[in-house]
């Protein structure tokens, strides 16, 4: 019975030794990475690098500028556009006096943005104004795509659990989440290509305009209203000299209108 005792004392004391050297083992596991682990930590810092380069940027620009042909300046601008590649999404023409001018909204490849604009403004010598903005919009664009992907994951999930559930009660719970987050994902879906729409496409804005000078017109005005004035002088004339023999029966007729008043006094 003594032995019996002291055989399982020592089984007990070879069970916890066996377990302190698998707690060891684990231990030293976890505290020296494995060649996987670095590799997947290498990646996870090659992708950072690869966001910091490539960055998510919405270009735009708007510039003014005189012209002394603005039929000339709009074929200019035509034809830069057609060779870049872009569209006009929008175009405006207002007149007044002195001055015509044209407004032009041109969507262009972001990558073609610059070129476009020194093609189209290449006789430009000085602008009215001129503003180039560029917007960095990566921390927002991840921001949203992240939300997306977690938005759909978690929607499969809801989805994987009503093909499972049976109570009336739990299915109508679960196709209530579900129609949150299908309209919650549309909405951020449409962020996410408005903002690919603005980054992949550039927006530029052009305005041009010609002026006339209005000393010029008054003196047209003045020249055109003297020589009207002298025409319809001379055909005051023509008009007398036609009817002059009605004038002479009327002078006839007036002297002998006084001739008889006269007699009678």
């Amino acid at each position: 019975m003594k032995s019996t005792r002291i055989f399982l004392k020592l089984l007990i004391v070879l069970i916890f030794a066996g377990c302190a050297e698998n707690e060891n083992n684990s231990f030293d596991e976890l505290a020296i990475p494995s060649y996987e682990t670095a590799q997947q930590e290498k990646s996870s810092m090659d992708e950072s690098d690869d966001i910091t380069t490539n960055r998510k940027l919405i270009k735009k620009g708007n510039v003014e500028y005189k012209t002394d042909d603005i039929s000339k300046t709009r074929k200019l601008i035509f034809e830069s556009v057609k060779k870049h590649k872009g569209y006009i999404s929008y175009e405006d023409e207002h007149k007044s006096t002195g001055r015509l001018s044209n407004t032009f909204e041109i969507r262009v490849p972001a990558e073609n943005f610059d070129q476009l604009l020194q093609d189209a403004t290449e006789d430009v010598s000085n602008f009215d104004s001129k503003n180039i903005e560029v917007k960095d919009v990566t921390e927002e664009f991840l921001d949203i795509e992240a939300r997306l992907k977690t938005k759909k994951e978690l929607e499969n999930r809801y989805l994987e659990i009503l093909k499972k559930a049976v109570d009336v009660k739990e299915i109508l719970q679960v196709e209530e989440q579900i129609g949150n987050l299908r309209s919650e994902i549309e909405s951020i879906e449409g962020r996410l290509r408005y903002l690919k729409s603005r980054i992949s496409l550039s927006t530029l804005k052009i305005t041009i305009y010609e002026t006339k000078t209005t000393t010029n017109q008054f003196g047209n005005k003045f020249s055109d209203g003297f020589k009207n004035g002298w025409d319809n002088l001379v055909w005051f004339f023509v008009y007398l000299i036609n009817i002059w023999p009605f004038i002479l029966i009327a002078l006839l007729v007036l002297l002998g209108v006084k001739g008889l008043k006269r007699g009678k006094k």
